[in-house]
């Protein structure tokens, strides 16, 4: 039997959510972390990465729970009111174009990677760094000895690409070009071609798990009611491509509980701490019932 973890995007909140429901199954006894095969697009490519290298999640979950004592500034690149600001609702507007498949997708994303590189962003450099920090134990341009992957779109060709071991990359500057959000963040520069956030292609990229049977998804959502539905349906045909192919597949996303946590804005660290404590308590609850699908 072989086993994938996809952990979709959502942000500095939907890392910090993600972290603490593997936190809470691992308590349960579900080690997730375990997996054959981690893959990561967006916020899971961080949480991914640092699974891979071998950090208990709590670890991962129990600082960003702590910083509800000292809460951290909002920086002014993801402030919602910044001025000077891109118009992300061209963002979420190309985004859904592109998911309905009304037009050729690589062309939506070739548009959306024009927006990411005409936008005023924090310098690269400092970017990465922060990414450099976080995964400094392994090494510059080292990956994790465990099989991991995360995702990115090339801005000019709206390509998407799959960095793991094999591609030879940095591991930092490959998980920056995936949580490079178009706008906010500046594209990540890797062999001269420039990289934007893999989510870009789709929130999860659930469909990378296809060659594995089985595959515990775990994906961010914000909205219910239709919005919800219709953000899903991407997700659902990755899940399908999945089953097709003879896999077998646990879907989590955010309680009622969690969702609350997050707020309005996936980008405001200040809803980090209760959303790292609102997985954690999701995760408690859903382990025992997972158990028994990932062994």
């Amino acid at each position: 039997m072989s086993r994938a973890l996809v952990l979709g995007g959502g942000g500095p909140v939907g890392i910090a959510w993600e972290a603490g429901l593997l936190a809470g199954l691992a308590e349960g006894g579900v080690a997730a972390a375990q997996a054959d095969f981690i893959t990561g697009t967006s916020a899971g490519s961080v949480v991914g990465a640092l699974i891979a290298m071998g950090r208990p999640p709590g670890e991962i979950a129990g600082p960003i729970i702590a910083e509800a004592d000292r809460p951290r500034p909002i920086p002014q690149q993801v402030a919602e009111d910044r001025p000077g600001g891109p118009n992300m609702m061209l963002l979420f507007q190309k985004m859904q174009e592109a998911a309905a498949g009304v037009r050729d997708p690589a062309e939506v994303r070739r548009e959306i990677g024009a927006f990411s590189l005409e936008a005023k962003t924090v310098d690269e450099a400092a970017f990465i760094g922060g990414f450099g920090r976080q995964l400094a134990e392994a090494g510059e341009g080292a990956w994790p000895g465990h099989a991991y992957a995360c995702t990115a779109v090339d801005c000019e060709t709206g390509e998407f690409v799959v960095w793991n071991a094999e591609a030879k990359v940095s591991l930092s500057r490959a998980v920056a070009s995936s949580c490079s959000v178009p706008g906010v963040f500046p594209a990540i520069t890797i062999n001269g071609r420039k990289y934007m956030d893999g989510g870009m292609r789709s929130a999860t990229n659930a469909d990378l798990a296809k060659d594995y049977s089985k595959a515990l998804v775990i994906a961010v959502r914000l909205a219910g009611g239709e919005l919800g539905e219709r953000m899903m349906q991407p997700l659902e045909r990755e899940l399908r491509v999945i089953r097709d192919a003879g896999g077998e597949v646990e879907l989590i996303t955010p309680d009622e509980a969690s969702m609350e946590a997050f707020g309005a804005n996936l980008m405001n660290p200040r809803n980090r701490p209760a959303s790292a404590k609102a997985g954690l308590e999701q995760g408690r609850k859903a382990a025992e019932e997972l158990t028994r699908f990932w062994g």
